[in-house]
């Protein structure tokens, strides 16, 4: 599949690209992106909620009633879970939610992401840019003239940029990323990936 390459300006350049049909040709693996993304959302996760169990509660451990004859439950002290003020049973504990997922799958998952993107045509290839100090304007007026501006967008960078990024941080409607550390909810969830040349080539080294 060839794909035109458009300058900043949003003018053809001319050339074209070829996606490479083993990431944006593939049968889009469904299964592999609900792991990937579980994966992903899980880890965002604190783990921090808490609740006090009975032995934790500040009150007297009195024993408030006789076993029998009082017409209604046993109830042992205050902190007892059965009364207004006492603990709750069984309630959260800190955690971690991390699980592990195969790298394979991991691959698969990322691959079958864009292979959707590839299949909706929204896919878009920039020449390589840089901005001489951060513009907000700048990065505005570039996704404009993609004709992107109305989408969700990820801009895919070949490797750090904090003039780039800075420019795009108040753009909410964009992310931008390097190509290491592209992850499938992130691609699924823009409307429109923005691939620049040297990005696009070295996708190879990360998905292959």
């Amino acid at each position: 599949m060839e794909v035109n390459v458009y300058n900043i300006k949003g003018e053809d350049t001319g050339r074209k690209v070829t996606l490479n049909e083993s990431i944006f040709g593939i049968e889009p693996n469904d299964h592999a992106i609900y792991l990937d993304v579980k994966q992903f959302m899980a880890n965002q996760r604190q783990g921090t909620h808490k609740s006090k169990e009975r032995s934790e509660i500040s009150g007297s451990t009195r024993k408030i009633g006789r076993q029998k004859g009082g017409g209604g439950a046993r109830r042992g002290d205050m902190n007892s879970p059965v009364l207004v003020g006492g603990a709750r049973v069984f309630g959260p504990k800190p955690r971690d939610y991390y699980f592990k997922l195969n790298k394979k799958v991991k691959t698969l998952a990322r691959k079958s992401a864009l292979a959707y993107k590839a299949q909706n045509n929204a896919v878009v290839i920039v020449e390589d840019f840089n901005f001489e100090a951060p513009k907000t304007k700048e990065f505005v007026a570039m996704i404009k003239n993609l004709k992107v501006s109305d989408k969700k967008l990820l801009v895919i960078l070949p490797e750090a940029n904090k003039n780039v990024y800075l420019s795009a941080r108040n753009v909410e409607s964009a992310n931008v990323q390097t190509i290491s550390g592209l992850n499938t909810y992130r691609v699924l969830n823009a409307g429109v990936v923005v691939f620049t040349e040297s990005a696009l080539s070295a996708i190879d080294n990360i998905l292959m």
